[in-house]
């Protein structure tokens, strides 16, 4: 089995299961969904991390964004960046990859967390160079997973 369609899964799964404020796992800017998780990076296989270089531990996490146009499948490709927040205002920098299997593309970042810390997202995503990004933002507990 293909080890890129493995990680896809999990991440869809994630995304379907999201809720945020606004009980959708997504935002939408125009004819764009942009589509937003984090997560405990244990909840990836380790063979499956290793793929990715994705460092899984009890203090690291990810977070996963996908942006489509209109109704297509598979997402289109985007300049992701973004910096995610703890509760004392402590900021780090969050470095995307993109994730490609087959007409599928996504966009995940590590970042590190303490147990029972509720860390902030504010990313940009820009599926056209020629337009201005588009800038979202969400909240996420996150807790040691022993």
């Amino acid at each position: 089995m293909n080890h890129k369609k493995l990680l896809w899964l999990p991440l869809l799964a994630l995304l379907a299961f999201s809720v945020h404020a606004d009980n959708k796992p997504y935002k939408e800017f125009g004819d764009y969904k942009v589509f937003y998780s984090s997560f405990n990076s244990s909840f990836i296989l380790p063979e499956i991390a290793s793929v990715y270089n994705i460092t899984r531990g009890k203090d690291k996490g990810l977070v996963n964004i996908a942006v489509l146009l209109g109704d297509q499948a598979g997402g289109t490709t985007a300049l992701v960046k973004g910096t995610v927040s703890n509760m004392l205002a402590q900021q780090q920098v969050l470095k995307f990859f993109e994730v490609r299997e087959g007409n599928t593309v996504y966009y995940l970042a590590p970042f590190e967390f303490d147990n029972e810390d509720s860390m902030t997202f504010k990313i940009q995503v820009q599926p056209d160079p020629n337009k201005p990004s588009k800038s979202l933002s969400f909240q996420n507990k996150f807790y040691y997973d022993d």
